[in-house]
């Protein structure tokens, strides 16, 4: 069982939200606006947040934004507008999906269930990497180096731990879009090479475990 925050200023939204998230077994608490998601997720731990775009008082992105300098918890974002600008956006700021109105119930919790289960949910790993001075503990999602925290985005998060748990393997640019951003990305190549340019940013000198192979993908190896 996930607690979810759903944010949206219409009611009828948030109950039909509520009414599939509850039979899949998920708790649910409310917002009407941004700024009480932000109260609430100040106050509160939350799993996953389900934030619409469009509301008074403020909106959806500005929210995202403000949640975001506190927490990596996910974040579906709902909007009317489905152009590819808008996306972007959203990703930019760290969304793990988005998802446009009107959309079908089912489908929503397939993504929301998708999105737990690739930031680890209940059902987290307990193991622990470490290599030299880096420490990775995936049910934490803590990442820290010679014991000092480092600081990613959710999506860094996601795509080193992918690539931690499949140390060894050459990943293709394909296969790490479709199992870190999920099979409906709507993006391209660059964005994931500008990831992996902020994940060596963060790693510092173990940016040399992240190897390029040219025309393939990329693969973490400690040998």
């Amino acid at each position: 069982m996930s607690k979810l925050l759903v944010v949206d200023d219409e009611f009828r939204i948030r109950e039909i939200i509520k009414k599939y998230a509850t039979f899949e077994g998920h708790t649910v608490v409310e917002a009407e606006d941004g700024l009480s998601a932000i109260e609430k997720a100040n106050k509160e731990e939350f799993d996953l947040i389900i934030m619409d775009v469009m509301m008074p008082e403020l909106d959806g992105f500005s929210a995202c934004r403000e949640i975001r300098k506190l927490s990596s918890v996910p974040i579906i974002i709902l909007s009317a507008r489905g152009e590819e600008y808008d996306r972007i956006h959203g990703f930019e700021l760290g969304i793990d999906d988005y998802v446009v109105k009107p959309f079908s119930p089912k489908e929503l919790m397939m993504r929301v269930n998708a999105v737990l289960k690739r930031s680890g949910g209940s059902d987290a790993q307990k193991d622990i990497f470490t290599y030299e001075g880096l420490t990775v503990d995936f049910s934490g999602r803590i990442v820290t180096i010679d014991g000092e925290r480092v600081d990613m985005t959710p999506k860094e998060y996601d795509l080193f731990f992918y690539m931690v748990k499949n140390q060894g393997l050459a990943l293709t640019r394909e296969k790490l879009i479709s199992k870190v951003w999920g099979y409906d990305f709507f993006g391209d190549d660059r964005t994931l090479d500008t990831h992996i340019k902020l994940l060596r940013k963060s790693l510092g000198e173990y940016s040399r475990l992240i190897v390029t192979l040219r025309g393939v993908g990329y693969r973490f190896e400690t040998q």
